[in-house]
C-alpha cells in the first residue's frame, strides 16, 4: 500500500500512527493483537526493522505491550492516552497557531468564536 511513502515522514512513524489512528477509532480494542512487524513488512512491502521500529517506538510509550513468543497487544488505557497526546498536539499545532494568527489580523475572540461556530455549521 503507498500511503506511507506519500508525505515524506519516516515509513516508521508512519506505521505507529497507523496502529495509534486504528486504536483511536476503535478498530484495535485494548488488549488485542496487533499484526506483527512481518506482516505489516509483507503488506507494506517494507523492511521488517522498519515496522518493528514503529512498533517498539509505540512500545517506548506504553501504548503496546509485548507477550513473550504470542506477539504485541495494545495496552489497557491506550486509547485514552492517545486521544489526551492529540488533544494537546491539536491545541500546540492549530489552536496556539490559530491565536495567534487571529491577533496579528486584529480579529477578536468573540470574532473567532464566531467563524468557528460558521465552520461547524458547513461540516
Amino acid at each position: 500500500m503507498s500511503f506511507l511513502t506519500d508525505d515524506g515522514r519516516p515509513i516508521f512513524i508512519q506505521i505507529a500512527e497507523k496502529i495509534e489512528n486504528d486504536i483511536v477509532e476503535g478498530r484495535l480494542q485494548e488488549e488485542a493483537q496487533v499484526p506483527s512487524t512481518n506482516q505489516f513488512a509483507a503488506f507494506y512491502q517494507i523492511n521488517p526493522a522498519t515496522a518493528a521500529k514503529g512498533v517498539n517506538l509505540l512500545v517506548d510509550q506504553n501504548i503496546l505491550y509485548k507477550k513473550r513468543g504470542i506477539g504485541m497487544f495494545v495496552a489497557e488505557g491506550a486509547k485514552n492516552t492517545l486521544i489526551e497526546k492529540r488533544k494537546e498536539q491539536f491545541y500546540e499545532q492549530y489552536i496556539v497557531t490559530m491565536v495567534r494568527e487571529a491577533a496579528k489580523l486584529g480579529i477578536t475572540a468573540n470574532q473567532l468564536t464566531e467563524m468557528i461556530q460558521r465552520g461547524e455549521e458547513q461540516s
